[in-house]
C-alpha cells in the first residue's frame, strides 16, 4: 500500500490544524464562546478555538503546551457531548480490581492527591476522566491522554466505572451514599467545556443524569494517605 492509498483508507472523527505565537500566558482569565451560522469559537487568554458546528474541522491558536492541552480538552469534551457518546470530567480515575473508580472535586480538593496516593495500582486519569457510554449504555473509563503530574499512560486502556466519589478533605475517613439525584447536582460543574446553547446543554444533562442513575456515587471523606481504599474496597 502506498502513502496516498494509507492516507485514503484512514478515516478520522476530528481534523485539526494548530498555529502557534498566539496571546498571552494563562492568567486565570474565563472561556467565551460566540457561535455564527457556521462555526463556533471558543476564547481564552492562551488560545483560541474555531470549530465547525459539528466539531469535525478545528483551527486551535495557541500560546503555549498547557494552552495546547487545554484547547484539546475543550475540543474533545464539546465533540463527545454533541455526539452524546460521553464527558470529559475534572477528576481523577483509579483501577482496583479491575473497576474504575472515580475522584471528582472542585479546584484544590485533591484529586491528583488521591490518584498519587492509589498507586501501584492503575491510574486511568489524575485530571480529566474521559467516560464514554458504549452502545449498550454500559458506561466505561478510557486511559486519558489529559494529564497533569503523571504523564504516563495507563497499563489499562479502559475499565467499567463502577463508583463516583465526592471528595472531602477531613480528618476523619469515611464514604457516605449520595442519592442519584444529589450527585447528578454535584456532577454538572465537573463537566469541561461544551458549547453553550440550550441544545447542547440539554445533552450535557442528560449524559449527567445517565451516569448518576447508572453508577453508585458516594462522598469520601479522606486524610492524606491510602486508607480511604479501605472504605472502597
Amino acid at each position: 500500500m502506498d502513502d496516498q492509498e494509507a492516507d485514503e483508507s484512514i478515516s478520522a472523527d476530528i481534523h485539526v490544524q494548530i498555529f502557534d505565537h498566539y496571546g498571552t500566558a494563562f492568567d486565570d482569565g474565563p472561556v467565551t464562546i460566540t457561535e455564527t451560522e457556521h462555526e463556533v469559537t471558543f476564547s481564552r487568554c492562551d488560545y483560541k478555538l474555531v470549530t465547525s458546528l459539528d466539531y469535525s474541522l478545528a483551527e486551535m491558536y495557541v500560546y503555549d503546551e498547557f494552552a495546547l492541552k487545554h484547547a484539546l480538552i475543550n475540543l474533545y469534551s464539546s465533540w463527545l457531548i454533541y455526539r452524546k457518546r460521553g464527558l470529559l470530567i475534572h477528576s481523577s480515575c483509579v483501577v482496583q480490581d479491575e473497576k474504575a473508580f472515580m475522584f471528582a472535586g472542585p479546584s484544590g480538593a485533591g484529586k491528583s492527591t488521591v490518584a498519587a496516593l492509589s498507586l501501584p495500582r492503575p491510574v486511568l486519569s489524575d485530571e480529566a476522566t474521559f467516560l464514554y457510554v458504549e452502545d449498550d449504555g454500559k458506561v466505561m473509563v478510557y486511559d486519558s491522554p489529559f494529564r497533569s503530574d503523571m504523564e504516563d499512560p495507563c497499563v489499562l486502556m479502559r475499565s467499567p466505572l463502577s463508583g463516583v466519589h465526592f471528595i472531602i478533605q477531613s480528618m476523619e475517613v469515611k464514604r457516605t451514599p449520595v442519592r442519584s439525584g444529589d450527585g447528578f447536582i454535584e456532577l454538572l460543574d465537573k463537566v469541561f467545556y461544551w458549547r453553550h446553547n440550550d441544545l447542547e446543554t440539554l445533552k450535557m444533562i442528560s449524559l449527567c443524569k445517565q451516569i448518576a442513575e447508572q453508577v453508585p456515587l458516594y462522598h469520601l471523606y479522606f486524610q492524606k494517605n491510602d486508607t480511604f481504599w479501605e472504605r472502597i474496597s
